[in-house]
């Protein structure tokens, strides 16, 4: 990635953050590959995001094609009607930028033969390298997309950020997920879920659901911002932060994960993450001993310029010329520094008379 700060410089404005001490070397986004899966209203502006500022390489997935309809949203031409949304997708991302490696996948990651497949590509970054994928970015809208992607992220202990906008397009939200280190997307289901109720039945007769291209956008710009604090090592990640339009309320809290979770890898990431916490306590408190047994330095406390008192070589009753003459300096300047204090004493009367004669005359 060139530093070099000119018209023709197409991360100039990067580079910049480097430069201004935001980010230590914004280069290392060379390196990362993340996968973005669903190619909606936030999945596909994400992508764009993520291209625009030089990641190396995105990992696409999704099972359905473009339609008119879907020109509500960003990204989207109305020429690339009928196309696969990972074609369409893929040809607007390398024509914005050549350098990001961009591998697509056109299929339904929910369907049992698939799994596999899609287990395969998250584990190697794409079926023709094996570069590990470093981040999974949920973009889709269904209940078991999310919970097939939660299923292999905690099977591969991938780190991911799940995403989603309410039926009525006014409120959204993302989710941070460390296997072990945050609650899993099974460990707090939605109350629709938890409450056996199928998500299928509550589709209104001749009502879809609505999309506002400004909401999908907020909740893209959110999930990338906190995808390059984590990539990039700065600021500080949000667990979950949630949007609500009606009033413009941004709420964020930390979900802690459930230790009655039904994902049995969940659970096993949970318990290596308590192993791997008690380790490191264990070594803070094995350093602070070895410091705390370390001989100090004799310090004296009847003094407070902590001056250490030694043996001056001398029998008791002795004591040099030197010592004494020291001794009879120290004596004159302490009587020379009461006289001192009793001049400035004095001053400070006089200063206080002449003060009050001047408010006498207001």
């Amino acid at each position: 990635m060139n530093e070099e700060i000119s018209a023709d410089n197409p991360y100039s404005r990067l580079v910049a953050l480097k430069k201004l001490g935001v980010v230590q070397n914004f280069d290392t986004i060379r390196q990362f590959s993340v996968a973005v899966v669903g190619l909606g209203g936030i999945g596909s502006v994400a992508a764009e995001m993520l291209v625009r500022c030089g990641i190396g390489k995105l990992v696409l997935f999704d099972y359905d094609t473009v339609e008119l309809a879907n020109m509500n949203r960003l990204f989207y031409k109305p020429e690339q009607r009928g196309k696969t949304k990972v074609q369409a997708a893929k040809e607007t991302l390398e024509a914005i930028n050549p350098d990001v490696v961009v591998h697509g996948y056109h299929f339904d990651i929910t369907l049992v033969r698939s799994y596999d497949h899609f287990v395969q590509v998250l584990k190697t970054g794409s079926l023709d390298d094996s570069s590990a994928v470093h981040l999974v970015l949920s973009c889709v809208d269904n209940y078991n997309a999310r919970s097939t992607i939660n299923m292999v992220c905690n099977e591969l202990r991938l780190t991911w950020f799940e995403s989603g906008v309410s039926e009525d397009a006014l409120s959204g939200h993302i989710q941070f997920m460390i296997p072990g280190v945050f609650a899993c997307y099974s460990c707090v289901p939605p109350l629709l879920v938890a409450s056996g109720v199928d998500e299928s039945t509550l589709k209104r007769e001749g009502v879809c659901a609505a999309s506002l291209p400004t909401t999908m956008g907020i909740i893209a710009g959110l999930l990338v911002q906190n995808s390059l604090k984590y990539l990039l090592g700065f600021g500080q990640v949000s667990n979950y932060i949630g949007y609500n339009a009606w009033t413009d309320y941004f709420s964020t809290m930390t979900v802690k994960p459930n230790d009655s979770c039904p994902d049995s890898n969940c659970l096993h990431w949970q318990k290596v993450y308590q192993m791997e916490q008690l380790k490191k306590q264990s070594s803070e408190e094995c350093d602070e001993t070895v410091h705390s047994n370390v001989e100090a330095p004799i310090v004296h406390e009847d003094n407070e310029w902590s001056i250490q008192v030694v043996d001056d070589g001398f029998e008791n009753g002795e004591q040099s010329s030197h010592v004494m003459e020291d001794k009879q300096k120290v004596a004159e300047e302490e009587q020379v520094g009461e006289s001192y204090n009793d001049v400035l004493s004095q001053e400070s009367l006089e200063t206080q008379q002449l003060v009050k004669q001047l408010r006498s005359m207001r």
